[in-house]
């Protein structure tokens, strides 16, 4: 990570911090690497994870198509911005999240390229008529992939995010029936399992956890997938995984894809996973602006907490120089942070620290711009999903 950062720092000398870069060949290698541990099952990627457009057709091309055979199109966090997506050439969009945006559903029903292109999400009857009354017609058709509960639960313990009330190939099943008679075309199913793909491998139960995880919905995943396509014929797809579990869950032969975007850039919340070498690509730079005690240089900004349960593993980490660390009594704050350690006192005014977020794409929430860094230094400077004017 050094060369890494060395390259940045030169190759962005002349800018004034804060500002965020993104090193390509990293990024690249961490590409191919999700591709490696996908084992030839399409990686769809996740734009939450990414939020820039330039970093996308980095990884899919110039058309957001990734035609290439190892990437299969995005998955959107929202309608909105899947439709700017389909504007932008994207034709395989699926929603992750259930949206009910009636304005974005409107547009939606009179777009023929989006209805092709946009594949929604849901869990309930109730969204299906939503839809369908923000639509306003029965004769359009949208897609629709059912979002089933990829948790674990033993006996009353729920180890797993709380997303759809689906659970069991009946439950699936009959939500499948439902769309079917209002309408709608079921094209595929999905399973997330947060509690495998988003939890470190911090102790041995937690890996015997994820394990036994992996073990129950390989077997209920099989089941509820047979029962959808008994209710609705074939499937297009059976999405699963994430970062941290796209060989479990690409070892599934029922599975037809699966879903990554954090391994791209490599947050600090993937610094403890067995699965893979973490090789952060997104940083972030702070400008040294006083210095209260010769041991402590305070940087301006940088209080970009992610999202999650507070904690310090939600809070950014100073990586460079190194031998930094954050004050407990202050940590990152909203305009200013301080820094200790062996390196604070030989931090100047005016000079810079480098840190990493705790999670992917939120860093773009925070910088209408991305610096990315060539392998030779050179330098080329894209917008953000903020700095395109988007906020979803």
């Amino acid at each position: 990570m050094t060369s890494t950062l060395d390259r940045l720092d030169t190759a962005t000398a002349d800018l004034d911090p804060p500002f965020a870069a993104v090193d390509l060949a990293t990024l690249g290698r961490n590409a191919a690497d999700l591709v490696r541990r996908a084992g030839g099952t399409p990686v769809r990627v996740a734009s939450k994870s990414v939020r820039c457009r330039a970093v996308l057709e980095e990884v899919l091309g110039a058309d957001l198509t990734g035609s290439n055979g190892t990437f299969r199109g995005i998955m959107s966090y929202s309608l909105r911005e899947a439709l700017w997506l389909v504007d932008l050439g994207a034709r395989d969009v699926l929603l992750g999240y259930p949206t009910v945006d009636r304005g974005a559903l409107a547009e939606l029903a009179a777009r023929p390229d989006a209805l092709d292109a946009i594949t929604l999400m849901v869990d309930s009857p109730a969204q299906l008529g939503l839809v369908r009354d923000a639509f306003g017609t029965g004769t359009v058709r949208p897609r629709v992939c059912l979002d089933v509960d990829a948790s674990l639960r033993i006996g009353p313990v729920h180890l797993g995010v709380r997303r759809s009330p689906l659970r069991g190939p009946d439950d699936a099943a009959q939500l499948a029936r439902c769309a079917t008679t209002a309408g709608f075309t079921v094209v595929g199913v999905m399973f997330y399992e947060a509690q495998i793909a988003g939890l470190p491998d911090s102790s041995l139960p937690v890996r015997l956890v994820k394990r036994a995880s992996a073990q129950e919905l390989a077997t209920r995943r099989g089941l509820v997938v047979d029962a959808v396509r008994a209710t609705v014929g074939d499937l297009e797809i059976v999405n699963s995984g994430g970062t941290g579990s796209l060989k479990v869950s690409s070892a599934d032969p029922v599975v037809t894809e699966v879903t990554a975007g954090s391994g791209l850039y490599v947050p600090t919340l993937f610094d403890r996973y067995r699965a893979f070498t973490p090789h952060p690509a997104l940083f972030f730079a702070l400008p040294a602006v006083r210095k209260p005690t010769p041991t402590i240089t305070t940087l301006f900004g940088g209080g970009y907490i992610a999202s999650g349960p507070a904690g310090p593993a939600r809070v950014p980490k100073p990586v460079y120089p190194a031998g930094l660390r954050l004050l407990r009594n202050e940590g990152a704050g909203e305009v200013q942070t301080p820094v200790t350690g062996r390196a604070a006192s030989d931090i100047p005014i005016g000079g810079r620290v480098w840190f990493r977020h705790a999670k992917a794409g939120e860093l773009c929430e925070r910088f209408t711009h991305l610096h990315l860094i060539d392998e030779d230094g050179s330098r080329h400077t894209v917008p953000t999903y903020r700095g395109e004017g988007h906020c979803w």
